[in-house]
């Protein structure tokens, strides 16, 4: 993908977040959430990391509501554009990046 269709894909993800996020979140801290968990799982590849599925799915019911049904499309909006942000990191910045996502992982039992 061309950097500019990049840049365009990512600032359209944070333009779509931000214009509605109380409406489509249905609460800052569902959309806190989904940005937080989206960074996560959008690195499992980039940062060589394999995921516990039943972790990730053991930590979804533990902390979101059974009734939040904006939290699917919000998780897959934010993990898409933290995808996006991740291509363009400085190998420094992946470095940073991906050191406090294995201890993140790690502390949520996400890593196998």
């Amino acid at each position: 993908m061309p950097p500019q269709t990049k840049r365009f894909f990512a600032l359209a993800v944070a333009l779509s977040c931000v214009s509605g996020a109380p409406a489509i979140a249905g609460s800052i801290d569902s959309m806190s959430l989904a940005n937080e968990l989206g960074s996560v799982l959008a690195s499992e590849k980039p940062c060589g990391l394999t995921f516990d599925q039943a972790a990730i799915s053991a930590f979804i019911e533990s902390k979101v509501p059974a009734k939040d049904m904006s939290f699917p499309s919000t998780l897959m909006v934010m993990t898409k554009g933290s995808a996006v942000q991740l291509e363009e990191l400085s190998e420094a910045g992946k470095v940073a990046h991906c050191t406090q996502i294995r201890r993140v992982a790690k502390s949520y039992g996400f890593v196998k």
